[in-house]
C-alpha cells in the first residue's frame, strides 16, 4: 500500500531549540512554519523560569506542503532565530542517524541494540562497531556489520584513540555509543571524533563510580540497583544524564546476581537513552537534560 506523502512518518522534520526565555518564541515558530507550509503534528517546550531562564522546544512538522527546500528552510530560519538568540537544529527524519557503537567483550547491550535496531525499534544506520577486543566479531557478523578491532593498551592509547577517530569520521557517524566499552575516552577522542558520546554506567550515579560498582553496592548492602546513561565528558561519569532506572534487591543478592539484576537495567536504560537521542527528544543544558 502506498502511503500518503502527508501522513508517511519518514516525511517529517524536527526542531529542537534552546535560548533565554523570553516572550514571542512560540508565535515566532509556529506563524514561521505555518507562513511556509509546514503542518506541526507535535509541539513540547519547557521553561527553567519564565523570568529570565532558559527555553527548550521541540516540534515536529509534516514536509508536506513546505514550500522552501532544506537550504533555504534553515537561512530563513536563521533570521527567526536570531533575535531571540536561539541554538537550534533541524533533523530530517528520510535520513536516519548513523550510530557507531564501542564495545569490549560484554555482549549484553550490545546484542540488545542490534536486536532492536533490527526489529525496527530504533531508526539507525549502523555503519561502523570498533571493539578492543576481538570476542564479539562473529556476533556482529550475525547482524551484518562492519566490526573493527583496535586493540588499546597504556602504551598505545593516543594511536588507537587517533585510529578509532579516523575510523568514526570514515563511517560519518553521527553519534557514537558505549555499549559497556571498558576504556575511559580521553578529552582529545571527544574533541577529536566531534559527535556526541552516550555510555551505560551500570550504576544508579552519582553512586558508585568507577569501575567495579557491582561490588562496591553488594558491600554497601544496598536495597536499589541500578543504571545511568550519559553524555560523555572529560570528567569521569559526571556528563548529562538522560535516563536512569532501579531494580528492587534484597540482602540475600550475591555481587554475581546484583550483576545479573543490573545488566538487565542496562539493556533497558540505554535503549531508552538511545531512543530519546536518535528522535531528538534530549537537550542538554550545561550538564543537565531535558528529554521530552
Amino acid at each position: 500500500m502506498t502511503v500518503s506523502p502527508a501522513l508517511d512518518p519518514r516525511n517529517t522534520a524536527r526542531l529542537t531549540i534552546s535560548c533565554p526565555d523570553r516572550r514571542g518564541i512560540v508565535a515566532a515558530v509556529s506563524q514561521f512554519l505555518n507562513l511556509h507550509g509546514a503542518n506541526i503534528i507535535h509541539s513540547d517546550q519547557h521553561s527553567t523560569d519564565p523570568q529570565g531562564g532558559q527555553f527548550f522546544m521541540r516540534m515536529e512538522f509534516h514536509l508536506d506542503g513546505l514550500d522552501l527546500a532544506r537550504e533555504a528552510f534553515e537561512a530563513a530560519f536563521a533570521e527567526v532565530a536570531r533575535p531571540f538568540e536561539m541554538s537550534w537544529k533541524v533533523w530530517y527524519t528520510a535520513q536516519p542517524k548513523r550510530l557507531g557503537i564501542m564495545v569490549s567483550k560484554y555482549d549484553h547491550c550490545f546484542l540488545d541494540l542490534l536486536v532492536r535496531r533490527r526489529r525496527g525499534e530504533l531508526d539507525i544506520d549502523l555503519p561502523l562497531v570498533i571493539s578492543n577486543h576481538p570476542d564479539l566479531e562473529g556476533d556482529a557478523r550475525m547482524f551484518g556489520v562492519p566490526f573493527r578491532v583496535v586493540p588499546v593498551t597504556k602504551a598505545n592509547k593516543p594511536a588507537a584513540e587517533a585510529e578509532q577517530i579516523r575510523l568514526f569520521k570514515e563511517a560519518g557517524v553521527d553519534f557514537i555509543v558505549m555499549a559497556r566499552y571498558m576504556q575511559i575516552l580521553s578529552g582529545d577522542f571527544l574533541r577529536g571524533v566531534g559527535v556526541p558520546v552516550i555510555n551505560i554506567h551500570h550504576s544508579f550515579l552519582p553512586a558508585f563510580i568507577g569501575a567495579n560498582p557491582y561490588r562496591a553496592a553488594f558491600e554497601r548492602g544496598v536495597k536499589l540497583v541500578g543504571a545511568t546513561a550519559h553524555y560523555v565528558t572529560e570528567e569521569l561519569d559526571a556528563g548529562p544524564i538522560i535516563e536512569q532506572d532501579v531494580a528492587r534487591v534484597t540482602h540475600r543478592e550475591t555481587p554475581e546476581t546484583l550483576m545479573r539484576l543490573g545488566r538487565d537495567v542496562e539493556r533497558q536504560v540505554l535503549a531508552r537513552a538511545v531512543k530519546a537521542h536518535v528522535e531528538d527528544r534530549v537537550l542538554v543544558s550545561g550538564n543537565k537534560t531535558v528529554v521530552f
